[in-house]
C-alpha cells in the first residue's frame, strides 16, 4: 500500500504533469503564453513517430503472437461498447438530447493518444515494461466507437452521416492514424537496427518534447473550457470525471481476463479511460453538424483530459497495483 500510494505521489509531481497545470493555470489567468501552432504540430508529429517506432521495434523483438490479436480483438470490443456506456450515463445525469448525448458518447469509446504517450512516458520513467503492441490496440480504438455513436443518432435523427464509406474513410486517412501505424510498422520492419540508428533522435529528446506538448496542451484545455463555459453544467462536469473512471474499470476488466502484465493493464485502463479530441471531432462535425461542438470538445479536452493527467493516470496505476499484485 505505502509503494502504491508513493508511486501515486511520484506520478503527479512527473515533470509531464506539472507543465500541463502549468498550462492550464496560464489559460486560467489568461496569461498571452502561447506556443507556435508550427511548433506544436512539429511536436505532435514526433510524439506519434516516436511512440510508434518503439512499439514497432518492439514486436520485432517479440513477434507476432495470440495474445497480440486477443488484445486487439478486446481492444475493438470495448471500443464498440463504451460509448453505450456513456450514453447511458450522460442521459441519466445530464438533460442532454439524443443527438448531443450520442455526439459525447463517441468521445469516450475513442481515444486520447496524447494521455497514452504520457502514460508510456511514466511507465518507462519507472522502468515499468509493457507489451509493446498496444500501440497497435490505440490505433484500432479509433474508428468503432463513432460507428456507435452514429448509431445511437440515428435511432431519433436522420442527420448523422448516411455516406458512412467516406466518413470513416476520412477517419483512417487521419494524419495521427497514418503516422502512429505507420511508424509502428517501419519499426516492426527495421527492428533493433532501426532503433540503434534513431535512438538518439527518439530517446534522449522525447520527454522534454513532451513536457513543451503537454504545456500547450493544458492552454489550450483551459481556454477551451474558459470559452464554452456557459454550456458546461454540473451534471456534463461529474459525467466528464465519472466517466474515465468507469472506463478505466471496464478496461481493466478486460486486461485481466486477457492476461495482460501490470503495465499493459495499466495502458489498456488508460486507453478505456480517456477521450478523443482530435479524430471523433472530425468525424462529428461531418456526420452530425448540428450537436454543439461546445459541449463535446470541452468534455474531452476540459475536462476529461486534465483530470486524467493529474487524477486518472496515478488512480488507474494504482488499481492495477491492487489487481496485478
Amino acid at each position: 500500500m505505502g509503494n502504491s500510494l508513493s508511486l501515486l505521489a511520484n506520478n503527479l509531481l512527473a515533470p509531464t504533469i506539472l507543465f500541463f497545470i502549468l498550462g492550464v493555470i496560464a489559460a486560467y489567468v489568461r496569461s498571452d503564453l502561447s506556443i507556435p501552432k508550427g511548433a506544436a504540430k512539429v511536436m505532435s508529429i514526433y510524439l506519434l513517430f516516436a511512440i510508434g517506432f518503439k512499439g514497432g521495434v518492439g514486436i520485432s523483438q517479440s513477434g507476432i503472437s495470440f495474445d497480440l490479436f486477443a488484445n486487439m480483438v478486446a481492444g475493438i470490443v470495448l471500443s464498440f461498447i463504451l460509448p453505450f456506456v456513456a450514453f447511458w450515463l450522460i442521459r441519466m445525469l445530464t438533460q442532454l438530447d439524443t443527438m448531443n448525448a450520442a455526439a459525447v458518447a463517441g468521445h469516450y469509446g475513442s481515444i486520447s493518444i496524447v494521455t497514452f504517450v504520457t502514460a508510456v512516458s511514466i511507465l518507462e520513467t519507472s522502468g515499468i515494461a509493457s507489451e509493446s503492441y498496444m500501440v497497435a490496440i490505440a490505433a484500432v480504438m479509433e474508428v468503432p466507437a463513432i460507428m456507435s455513436a452514429l448509431w445511437l443518432a440515428s435511432r431519433t435523427s436522420d442527420q448523422a452521416q448516411s455516406n458512412t464509406s467516406e466518413l470513416y474513410r476520412d477517419i483512417l486517412a487521419n494524419g495521427s492514424i497514418v503516422l502512429l501505424v505507420g511508424s509502428f510498422l517501419i519499426g516492426a520492419i527495421t527492428g533493433q537496427d532501426g532503433m540503434d540508428e534513431l535512438k538518439p533522435f527518439i530517446a534522449v529528446p522525447f520527454t522534454g518534447v513532451l513536457c513543451l506538448f503537454l504545456l500547450d496542451m493544458g492552454l489550450s484545455a483551459g481556454r477551451s473550457l474558459m470559452r464554452n463555459r456557459s454550456d458546461i453544467s454540473l451534471g456534463l462536469v461529474c459525467f466528464g470525471c465519472l466517466m474515465p473512471i468507469v472506463g478505466a474499470v471496464i478496461g481493466l476488466c478486460a486486461a485481466s481476463l486477457t492476461g495482460l502484465s501490470f503495465g499493459g493493464t495499466f495502458l489498456m485502463m488508460v486507453l478505456s479511460a480517456s477521450a478523443s479530441y482530435i479524430a471523433v471531432p472530425a468525424a462529428m462535425q461531418i456526420a452530425l453538424p448540428d450537436a454543439k461542438s461546445g459541449i463535446y470538445l470541452s468534455l474531452s479536452l476540459g475536462i476529461t483530459f486534465p483530470f486524467n493527467l493529474t487524477v486518472g493516470l496515478p488512480l488507474y496505476m494504482l488499481l492495477a497495483t491492487f489487481v496485478t499484485g
